[in-house]
């Protein structure tokens, strides 16, 4: 069978991808999440002209140098001064606090002498100086976030300024995981000498849930056909994107592909021509996409940074800028094959902004060290010819 090249699996699997429903969300639950609808300002802000310092408020034309004011009252936050300055007077003013009708500067407070009801001009006032015009922040009926953001703290607290406390945004994606494997064991477990702790399904949990995803892992199953065929009908019950890890191979104990088609799974692809990663099979069943990642961690890992990552950001309709970047090589690469290459590799930040980079020694799809080591992929693009020192290439910077 031929291996599927990189960017048609990346089509076949976004052209398989439904946008996920809305649904409203109290403003305070909403950090995360993708919006459906802009978030729009319920009025200016601030709205009304506010004072941007303590002073006080006054005529501009009555608070020239060595003017001595009456004082008429208070603005303070929260409780405004209701009357209308008149001409010689001047308002106790504090920060944030609407400006008294008839006012038109402020004078603040260290550039004045207090008497108990009076106030000393000691620096001429200029019209509109420290004041907040209504308005100056953002206006009534702005579009403050735009749909398909991605709400972060910033977005939230905007949003509450705006005077929004209900948010439409994207349905959560749910993600089924199942890890397959007689060789694993959970950490915390006490293994055989023939077993390894498994690490990939923790790996993929936390990656799919800060993607937005709400994660359902149904742990380790049994290297039968039956019962990954039983684990895998459970799983798409309640899911939108089924992700399992191992079992993707050729080996006597690779049931997972298999196991999708007696659940009705019509198979798009298995194979990729891409290193680590190799065996990735893609599949779907209505609205349920299906995609079978290798076991070993390293390769388990980049392909759910490729596929699994910009899947569900466009089931949330939200797209995804990949964080890519050229630096030179401190060492020669050789010729690639056919195969589309992401080698792990540091990164070095030279004073003057320059990249360089340094590829693992060993690559090894098991070494999960280097992975955690290292702070890019050296992407190699198939048949690419051998690259020596100093030549540029590109970076997918992690970001996992």
């Amino acid at each position: 069978m031929a291996l599927t090249p990189v960017a048609e699996a990346m089509a076949m699997i976004l052209g398989a991808a439904k946008l996920l429903p809305p649904e409203n969300v109290k403003l305070e639950q909403a950090h995360g999440r993708i919006l459906f609808k802009p978030i729009v300002a319920k009025r200016d802000q601030p709205p009304f002209d506010s004072s941007a310092m303590d002073g006080y408020a006054v005529r501009a034309q009555d608070a020239s140098l060595g003017a001595t004011l009456k004082l008429a009252g208070t603005s303070a936050a929260g409780h405004a001064f209701n009357g209308t300055l008149k001409e010689g007077q001047a308002v106790r003013i504090l920060t944030g606090a609407p400006m008294p009708k008839g006012a038109d500067a402020i004078v603040i407070q260290e550039n004045v002498t207090r008497g108990s009801d009076t106030v000393l001009v000691n620096v001429s006032a200029v019209a509109a100086r420290h004041i907040r015009k209504r308005g100056l922040d953002f206006k009534s009926r702005h579009i403050l976030v735009p749909a398909g953001t991605r709400l972060n703290a910033r977005d939230i607290a905007l949003g509450a300024a705006a005077g929004v406390s209900i948010v439409s945004v994207r349905k959560k994606p749910r993600v089924a995981i199942i890890t397959t494997g007689d060789e694993l064991v959970a950490p915390g477990m006490k293994p055989r000498s023939d077993q390894i702790y498994s690490s990939n399904a923790f790996a993929l949990q936390a990656m799919a849930q800060n993607w937005g995803a709400d994660v359902n892992n149904f742990g380790i199953i049994k290297d039968t056909l039956k019962a990954t065929t039983s684990a895998i009908a459970k799983a798409i019950k309640t899911s939108d994107l089924l992700v399992t890890t191992g079992g993707a191979s050729v080996g006597d104990q690779d049931f997972v592909q298999q196991a999708l088609k007696d659940n009705g799974f019509k198979m798009g692809f298995w194979k990729i021509a891409m290193r680590p990663g190799k065996p990735l099979m893609f599949g779907t069943k209505g609205k349920v996409i299906a995609l079978g990642l290798p076991g070993n961690p390293v390769a388990a890992m980049v392909c759910a940074r490729l596929f699994v990552h910009t899947l569900l950001a466009t089931m949330s309709g939200r797209t995804v800028e990949q964080p890519e970047a050229t630096a030179a090589l401190e060492v020669d690469l050789p010729a690639n094959d056919e195969r589309q290459d992401y080698v792990r590799a540091t990164v070095t930040y030279l004073p003057d902004g320059r990249r360089t980079t340094k590829p693992a020694a060993i690559q090894d799809s098991s070494m999960q060290r280097t992975l955690r080591d290292a702070q890019a992929l050296i992407i190699r693009p198939p048949l690419a010819p051998p690259a020596k020192v100093g030549d540029l290439v590109p970076l997918l910077l992690l970001d996992f």
